[in-house]
């Protein structure tokens, strides 16, 4: 990486964080409905690997998408119309925080239930190999799906068929309010590609260069016609499973403890001690942020809801 591809990165994790925090408070306005589960503490995973990508691959995600979507390109403006289900949404406000969707940055969808994405973006990585493009897949799931059937055929089909997929593990310690400990016999979740004869390795999700670095290593991989990866990022939520958990089931020492490896801040001291940029750079790209997620906001204020007979158009597709 360039120092402006670095610099890139810190903007996408700053960006994401900004944005989490301003939908935060847009749900407790009463301005966002449904469910929002926040991605706050896990921004290196998804810009550290989605970097590692070309524009023209695709992703696929779970319900905690939206750092994904942003990371891939999807305009603030479009995703924050999406939480406030306007009609100037990415999914033109059918879908919600769960479901975003676009097709132009090859963003297939953030899925609701639990595992859902990984037989999706097996399949895509199926027909990328069958229509022999020069193209991969990154699937993400959290640590609470690997129990999930799907986890296993999938594993199990891409190994055999050598897809060009990389399976990423976002492994935030907790399925919903449920520790890994408590659910799974090996934690080690990497370890299970072990019996389907994939590469696997486990990463440091709070290190964005890391986590490029990891990622960028399976996706040449899977280019070169070398089949799937499982990655397992560690990494950890700073908020609730979403906006009504209470958190009653981890103790605020431990919360306390993983403070200090905040991705970001983490990356914005090693930008200025490697003299790629300094603290005031750092906080001019902070305050032109701030303007990005403060437009997307009055982007979405100001959009149309969807009409009556929208709700029957996007059903199927030709």
């Amino acid at each position: 990486m360039d120092n402006e591809q670095r610099l890139h990165m810190y903007k996408q994790m700053v960006l994401i964080r900004k944005f989490e925090d301003k939908a935060g408070e847009q749900y407790g306005r009463g301005k966002i409905g449904g469910f929002l589960h926040l991605y706050i503490g896990e921004e290196a995973c998804a810009v550290g690997s989605i970097n590692a990508l070309r524009a023209e691959d695709y992703v696929v995600t779970h319900y905690r998408d939206h750092g994904h979507a942003l990371a891939k390109g999807c305009s603030p403006r479009a995703v924050m119309a999406e939480l406030y289900g306007k009609a100037t949404g990415v999914s033109h406000g059918m879908g919600g925080s769960m479901h975003l969707f676009c097709e132009k940055c090859h963003m297939m969808g953030g899925y609701a239930i639990v595992g859902g994405s990984i037989p999706i973006g097996t399949g895509i990585a199926l027909g990328l190999q069958y229509l022999k493009r020069d193209l991969i897949c990154i699937d993400f799931f959290g640590d609470g799906a690997v129990n999930e059937g799907e986890f296993h055929e999938a594993m199990n089909l891409a190994a055999l068929w050598r897809l060009p997929v990389v399976f990423f593990v976002e492994n935030n310690q907790y399925a919903m309010g449920t520790a890994l400990a408590r659910t799974a016999a090996v934690p080690e979740i990497y370890k299970r590609a072990e019996a389907y004869g994939i590469p696997s390795q486990q990463v440091d999700g709070m290190d964005v260069d890391a986590v490029y670095r990891i990622t960028h290593e399976a996706v040449e991989r899977a280019r070169r016609d070398g089949g799937p990866t499982l990655i397992e990022a560690i990494t950890y939520r700073f908020k609730g499973h979403s906006m009504a958990d209470a958190v009653t089931y981890r103790t605020r020492e431990e919360e306390q403890a993983w403070r200090p490896r905040d991705p970001i801040i983490i990356y914005r001291d090693r930008l200025v001690s490697e003299h790629i940029a300094t603290y005031e750079e750092l906080d001019a790209v902070d305050r032109e942020v701030d303007g990005i997620v403060d437009d997307a906001v009055r982007f979405a204020e100001e959009s149309p809801e969807p009409t009556e007979q929208e709700m029957y158009q996007y059903v199927y597709a030709a």
